[in-house]
């Protein structure tokens, strides 16, 4: 049991939520990456983690309808996303602890429509390339038991608070291959698109909460999620909007091989962000939405290093209408069918 225990800290740690495609979830992590309590995480413990994930979009959305012509007539937009998210865990007491987490991406990104445009018929435009690399915006986080862990072995919840700080570059520019009136190539210099940013420019303040409870002998049930306040409306550079955003999980783990230390999880996972902001104003262009997938993974934990590896496939994807001065207006996001995710988290 304890092995299924330390086995559930990296499915805290590997909560990020990066970019799904055009909709533009930046990396966050619940706060404490040990879900069961003290019996792995005592006062002045560490734990680093870092979760790597690559997702491939292309699939384009309006609303919970898909839009199968884009592929047909060459048209979609491809984003490729690379990302790792660096974590660093500290345990001032069994049942306080504080985290910081450093995010760091690559992101690769061709389309016709913002270069030549989508005008002429399929397959004359050449597809050119945008891309964006470096460090996003860090969160430093705290994580609080409710219940003394020592007294709570078969269930417990924490609650969390965290501060994203506008350390990303909100203003990544990069080559745009535009046609004069005659026809006549020139190259542009502007911000790539929102989904591509390392940054929003903004403050952000979170709110978490994770837990864990005895389902029966071998299995453990987990949630983690959070919701990211944004007070800022606009990033004046770029004219993208500054969102709020959240995400959320909920599953069980299950010791499938207790001997060799292997459990295999599967649970559901929410991410997205919203048309309107909770706190400040939701202008500026932003193209809110949200995914619901299915999370299966396996897990090896040892006695102090455990390594996930999770595939969510999206089974609900919706991109919700955008809100504006004159109301809502709906528009079109590129979604990925699934990602590949692997965390590894080390205590010491």
């Amino acid at each position: 049991m304890k092995k299924l225990f330390l086995s559930l800290a990296i499915i805290s740690a590997s909560m990020g939520a990066f970019a799904q495609g055009c909709i533009a979830v930046r990396s966050m992590s619940t706060a404490n990456g040990n879900p069961s309590g003290s019996a792995f995480m005592k006062a002045g413990d560490f734990q680093f983690s870092t979760n790597f994930r690559k997702l491939h979009s292309y699939k384009h959305f309006v609303g919970k309808v898909e839009q199968p012509h884009r592929v047909e007539q060459k048209t979609e937009v491809i984003n490729d996303s690379y990302n790792f998210d660096f974590g660093l865990t500290y345990a001032v007491s069994s049942r306080l602890s504080v985290t910081l987490n450093v995010p760091l991406s690559y992101n690769d990104r061709s389309s016709l429509y913002e270069h030549y445009g989508n005008g002429t018929p399929a397959g004359s435009n050449p597809r050119f390339h945008t891309q964006s690399q470096g460090v996003g915006d860090m969160r430093l986080s705290a994580s609080y038991w409710v219940i003394n862990p020592t007294t709570a072995p078969k269930g417990n919840i924490a609650i969390g608070v965290g501060i994203k700080a506008p350390t990303g570059n909100a203003n990544v520019q990069d080559e745009f291959h535009k046609l004069d009136k005659d026809k006549k190539e020139y190259i542009q210099i502007k911000a790539v698109d929102q989904s591509m940013q390392l940054g929003d420019s903004g403050w952000g303040q979170s709110i978490e909460v994770q837990g864990y409870l005895s389902a029966f002998k071998k299995a453990q049930l987990y949630f983690n999620g959070f919701y990211l306040f944004s007070p800022k409306e606009l990033n004046k550079a770029t004219g993208f909007s500054v969102p709020d955003q959240f995400g959320a999980r909920v599953g069980m783990t299950y010791a499938l091989f207790p001997k060799k230390n292997i459990a295999v999880s599967l649970g559901g996972r929410l991410e997205g962000l919203p048309a309107v902001d909770a706190i400040g104003g939701s202008l500026g262009a932003r193209r809110p939405g949200y995914i619901v997938s299915v999370e299966p993974g396996i897990i090896w934990s040892g006695h102090k290093s455990s390594f996930l590896v999770a595939v969510p496939y999206a089974i609900v994807r919706d991109r919700i209408p955008t809100w504006t001065v004159t109301g809502f207006r709906e528009g079109d996001a590129a979604f990925a069918d699934y990602f590949l995710s692997a965390t590894y988290a080390y205590r010491f």
